[in-house]
C-alpha cells in the first residue's frame, strides 16, 4: 500500500496520491461490501430463525388442537361409557327385580307344592316305620310323587335340550350285583340313557349314590352289550346352594321343582358326564 510522503522527504507525485485514493475507495467498497453482506446473512438466518419458529408454534398450535381433539373424544368416550354402564346397571336392576318377583311367585307355588310332597313323605314315613309290608306302600307313594309331578317337567325339560324319549319309566328295576338296583326315573332312545334321581331336598351323600347307581347301571349295560352313553340327573323340590354345586360338578344335571313343573339349571360352563 502506498503511503504519504512526510515532510521531509519528496512531496507524493499526483499519481501516487490518486493511487492512495484509489485503494482507500476499494477498501470502503469492500468494507461496505461484507458489512452488506453481513447484514444480508443476518437477515436470512433471523428470516430461517422466525421460518422455524413459526413452523414451530404452527406444530405446536396443531399438538395443541390434536391433544384437545384427544381430550375431547376421551372424554366423549368415557361418557358414552358411563351411560351405557348406567343403561347395563339400570336393566341389571330391572332384571334382578323381575328375577326377584318371578323367585318370590315360584317360591309361593313351591310352597304349596313343596307341602304337597312333604305330606306325601310324610305318609311314606310312617308306612315305613310300621311294616315291611308298609315299604311297598312307601314305593306306590314316592312312584305316584315321580309320575305325577316330577316325569312331565323332566321329559318336557330334557325336550328343550333337543332329546326325544320313546320309553320313560319311573320306578325302574335293574339287576346289579345286589340282586337289583331302584332307578327313580329312566329316560332312553336308541342311543342315550338318563338316570333321574328324585329327592325332596338332595344331600351331596345323595349325589355320591346317584354316581354310584350310575357306574352300576352302565356296567349292567355293558355285561349285556347295551353300549348306549348314559346321562345323570338330580331333581329336587329344595336344592342348598352347595348341593347345586357338587351335582353340577360331578357332571350331573340339576332340576328344581317350580310350581308344576321342573326347571332345568345349567350354568355357561356345564359340561354333562357321559358314562
Amino acid at each position: 500500500m502506498a503511503t504519504m510522503q512526510t515532510a521531509d522527504q519528496t512531496p507524493a507525485t499526483p499519481e501516487e496520491i490518486w493511487a492512495i485514493l484509489r485503494e482507500t475507495a476499494q477498501q470502503q467498497r469492500e468494507n461496505e461490501l461484507r458489512w452488506k453482506e453481513g447484514i444480508a446473512r443476518r437477515e436470512a438466518e433471523e428470516a430461517k430463525r422466525g421460518e422455524e419458529e413459526a413452523k414451530r408454534r404452527e406444530e405446536e398450535a396443531k399438538r395443541h388442537e390434536e391433544e384437545a381433539k384427544r381430550r375431547e373424544e376421551e372424554a366423549k368416550r368415557r361418557e358414552e361409557e358411563e351411560a351405557k354402564r348406567r343403561e347395563e346397571e339400570a336393566k341389571r336392576r330391572e332384571e334382578e327385580a323381575k328375577r326377584r318377583e318371578e323367585e318370590a311367585k315360584r317360591g309361593e307355588m313351591l310352597d304349596l307344592r313343596l307341602d304337597k310332597i312333604m305330606e306325601l313323605w310324610d305318609k311314606a314315613d310312617r308306612q315305613l316305620k310300621a311294616t315291611k309290608e308298609e315299604v311297598g306302600g312307601m314305593s306306590n307313594t314316592f312312584g305316584e310323587v315321580v309320575e305325577h309331578l316330577v316325569v312331565p317337567g323332566v321329559e318336557e325339560r330334557f325336550g328343550d335340550l333337543g332329546f326325544c324319549f320313546n320309553q320313560v319309566s319311573p320306578r325302574r328295576k335293574v339287576k346289579d350285583a345286589d340282586g337289583r338296583l331302584l332307578v327313580d326315573l329312566l329316560l332312553e332312545n336308541s342311543d342315550t340313557i338318563v338316570v333321574v334321581e328324585v329327592k325332596a331336598k338332595p344331600s351331596k351323600k345323595d349325589i355320591a349314590r346317584q354316581k354310584e347307581k350310575i357306574e352300576t347301571l352302565r356296567k349292567f349295560l355293558h355285561g349285556n352289550n347295551d353300549r348306549r352313553r348314559i346321562l345323570g340327573a338330580m331333581a329336587g323340590a329344595v336344592f342348598g346352594t352347595e348341593q347345586r354345586q357338587e351335582a353340577l360338578r360331578s357332571g350331573l344335571y340339576v332340576m328344581v321343582q317350580t310350581g308344576d313343573t321342573m326347571r332345568m339349571e345349567i350354568p355357561e360352563d356345564f359340561k354333562p358326564w357321559e358314562w
